[in-house]
Protein backbone atom coordinates (compact mmCIF):
# COMPACT_ATOMS: atom_id res chain seq x y z
CA UNK A 1 0.00 0.00 0.00
CA UNK A 2 2.65 2.61 1.19
CA UNK A 3 4.47 1.97 -1.87
CA UNK A 4 1.44 2.26 -4.40
CA UNK A 5 0.72 5.39 -2.35
CA UNK A 6 4.43 6.57 -3.14
CA UNK A 7 3.68 5.93 -6.81
CA UNK A 8 0.27 7.93 -7.18
CA UNK A 9 1.18 10.74 -4.86
CA UNK A 10 3.35 12.84 -6.62
CA UNK A 11 0.92 12.33 -9.84
CA UNK A 12 -1.68 13.53 -7.63
CA UNK A 13 0.02 16.47 -6.76
CA UNK A 14 0.53 17.87 -10.53
CA UNK A 15 -2.54 17.32 -11.62
CA UNK A 16 -3.45 19.52 -8.66
CA UNK A 17 -1.10 22.18 -9.14
CA UNK A 18 -1.81 21.84 -12.90
CA UNK A 19 -5.50 22.40 -12.35
CA UNK A 20 -5.04 25.07 -10.25
CA UNK A 21 -3.15 27.00 -12.56
CA UNK A 22 -5.26 26.59 -14.99
CA UNK A 23 -8.15 28.25 -13.19
CA UNK A 24 -5.77 31.23 -12.43
CA UNK A 25 -5.79 31.32 -15.78
CA UNK A 26 -9.21 31.78 -16.68
CA UNK A 27 -9.86 34.32 -14.19
CA UNK A 28 -9.50 38.16 -14.64
CA UNK A 29 -8.17 40.44 -11.99
CA UNK A 30 -8.46 44.04 -12.85
CA UNK A 31 -7.52 46.85 -10.23
CA UNK A 32 -10.14 49.85 -9.98
CA UNK A 33 -9.31 53.41 -8.56
CA UNK A 34 -12.52 54.96 -8.38
CA UNK A 35 -11.47 59.12 -7.99
CA UNK A 36 -13.46 62.10 -6.92
CA UNK A 37 -13.91 64.21 -10.17
CA UNK A 38 -13.25 67.74 -8.23
CA UNK A 39 -9.67 66.34 -6.41
CA UNK A 40 -8.83 63.48 -8.09
CA UNK A 41 -8.28 62.22 -4.53
CA UNK A 42 -9.26 57.73 -4.51
CA UNK A 43 -12.70 56.89 -3.16
CA UNK A 44 -12.08 53.58 -1.19
CA UNK A 45 -15.15 51.62 -0.91
CA UNK A 46 -16.21 47.91 -1.68
CA UNK A 47 -19.60 49.01 -2.87
CA UNK A 48 -19.18 48.38 -6.61
CA UNK A 49 -22.41 47.04 -8.69
CA UNK A 50 -20.23 45.27 -11.38
CA UNK A 51 -21.86 44.29 -14.78
CA UNK A 52 -20.73 41.98 -17.53
CA UNK A 53 -21.46 41.52 -21.13
CA UNK A 54 -24.10 43.80 -21.63
CA UNK A 55 -26.29 41.33 -19.21
CA UNK A 56 -28.59 43.40 -16.44
CA UNK A 57 -27.38 40.87 -13.39
CA UNK A 58 -25.15 43.26 -11.05
CA UNK A 59 -22.43 41.49 -9.03
CA UNK A 60 -21.64 43.28 -5.91
CA UNK A 61 -19.73 40.22 -4.79
CA UNK A 62 -16.87 40.09 -7.10
CA UNK A 63 -14.67 43.33 -6.11
CA UNK A 64 -12.87 43.08 -2.33
CA UNK A 65 -11.15 46.32 -0.97
CA UNK A 66 -7.60 46.35 -0.60
CA UNK A 67 -5.92 47.82 1.37
CA UNK A 68 -4.52 51.25 -0.31
CA UNK A 69 -8.05 51.45 -0.89
CA UNK A 70 -8.47 50.22 -4.45
CA UNK A 71 -10.70 47.57 -5.03
CA UNK A 72 -9.80 44.07 -6.50
CA UNK A 73 -12.07 42.50 -9.16
CA UNK A 74 -12.14 39.15 -10.27
CA UNK A 75 -13.97 38.69 -13.54
CA UNK A 76 -14.96 35.44 -14.94
CA UNK A 77 -13.16 34.05 -17.90
CA UNK A 78 -16.17 34.61 -20.40
CA UNK A 79 -16.22 38.47 -19.65
CA UNK A 80 -15.72 40.49 -22.44
CA UNK A 81 -17.35 44.31 -21.28
CA UNK A 82 -17.67 45.13 -18.11
CA UNK A 83 -19.51 47.79 -16.23
CA UNK A 84 -19.15 49.75 -12.90
CA UNK A 85 -20.57 51.97 -10.67
CA UNK A 86 -20.72 52.27 -7.04
CA UNK A 87 -23.07 53.42 -4.14
CA UNK A 88 -22.56 55.59 -1.34
CA UNK A 89 -24.61 56.31 2.24
CA UNK A 90 -24.97 52.76 3.13
CA UNK A 91 -25.58 51.42 -0.48
CA UNK A 92 -28.98 54.02 -0.52
CA UNK A 93 -27.50 56.65 -3.54
CA UNK A 94 -25.35 55.45 -6.97
CA UNK A 95 -22.89 57.56 -7.68
CA UNK A 96 -22.37 59.63 -10.84
CA UNK A 97 -19.77 58.29 -13.25
CA UNK A 98 -18.49 61.29 -15.27
CA UNK A 99 -17.93 59.40 -17.90
CA UNK A 100 -22.21 59.59 -18.25
CA UNK A 101 -21.68 63.27 -17.60
CA UNK A 102 -22.21 63.82 -21.40
CA UNK A 103 -25.76 61.95 -20.77
CA UNK A 104 -26.50 64.93 -18.64
CA UNK A 105 -29.07 66.43 -20.61
CA UNK A 106 -30.88 63.12 -21.49
CA UNK A 107 -34.70 63.45 -20.88
CA UNK A 108 -33.78 60.10 -18.55
CA UNK A 109 -30.68 60.94 -16.78
CA UNK A 110 -31.53 58.94 -13.57
CA UNK A 111 -31.27 56.10 -16.08
CA UNK A 112 -28.46 57.45 -18.32
CA UNK A 113 -26.96 54.31 -20.04
CA UNK A 114 -23.96 52.27 -18.90
CA UNK A 115 -20.58 52.76 -20.42
CA UNK A 116 -18.61 49.47 -21.36
CA UNK A 117 -15.38 49.06 -21.17
CA UNK A 118 -13.57 45.88 -23.03
CA UNK A 119 -12.29 43.85 -20.22
CA UNK A 120 -9.01 42.68 -22.87
CA UNK A 121 -7.94 46.50 -23.10
CA UNK A 122 -8.59 47.24 -19.27
CA UNK A 123 -6.01 43.98 -18.70
CA UNK A 124 -3.65 45.10 -21.73
CA UNK A 125 -3.02 48.44 -21.48
CA UNK A 126 -5.39 49.66 -18.87
CA UNK A 127 -8.23 52.31 -18.58
CA UNK A 128 -8.96 55.76 -17.58
CA UNK A 129 -12.73 56.43 -18.08
CA UNK A 130 -13.50 59.99 -19.26
CA UNK A 131 -13.69 62.76 -16.78
CA UNK A 132 -17.12 64.52 -18.48
CA UNK A 133 -17.50 66.44 -14.78
CA UNK A 134 -14.85 68.61 -15.50
CA UNK A 135 -15.06 70.93 -18.84
CA UNK A 136 -12.64 70.69 -21.74
CA UNK A 137 -9.48 72.24 -19.62
CA UNK A 138 -8.64 68.94 -16.99
CA UNK A 139 -6.91 70.16 -14.06
CA UNK A 140 -3.18 68.40 -13.86
CA UNK A 141 -3.97 66.87 -10.36
CA UNK A 142 -7.06 65.12 -12.55
CA UNK A 143 -4.37 63.71 -15.19
CA UNK A 144 -3.56 60.05 -14.43
CA UNK A 145 -2.50 56.94 -16.49
CA UNK A 146 -3.84 53.36 -16.10
CA UNK A 147 -1.20 50.55 -15.76
CA UNK A 148 -2.38 47.36 -17.44
CA UNK A 149 -4.89 45.87 -15.73
CA UNK A 150 -5.77 49.15 -13.95
CA UNK A 151 -9.02 50.72 -14.88
CA UNK A 152 -9.62 54.08 -13.09
CA UNK A 153 -13.16 56.30 -13.36
CA UNK A 154 -14.27 59.60 -11.67
CA UNK A 155 -17.53 60.11 -10.09
CA UNK A 156 -19.58 62.43 -8.09
CA UNK A 157 -21.93 62.14 -5.49
CA UNK A 158 -25.46 62.79 -7.13
CA UNK A 159 -27.40 66.53 -6.34
CA UNK A 160 -30.58 67.67 -5.15
CA UNK A 161 -32.05 67.06 -8.18
CA UNK A 162 -30.79 63.63 -8.96
CA UNK A 163 -31.69 62.40 -5.72
CA UNK A 164 -35.29 63.74 -5.53
CA UNK A 165 -36.04 61.61 -8.74
CA UNK A 166 -34.24 58.84 -7.40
Amino acid sequence: MNQITRLLLPGVLCLAAFSSSLHAQNEKTITIRMLDTKTGVLIATSNFLVRVNHLEEVHADWVKQNEDGTGKLTLPADAEQVSIRATYESATRIYVNCDAEKDHGSADHAASPDHWYSAESILTSGVVAPNDCVGKKVPERLQVVAKPGEFVFFVRPQNAREQMRD
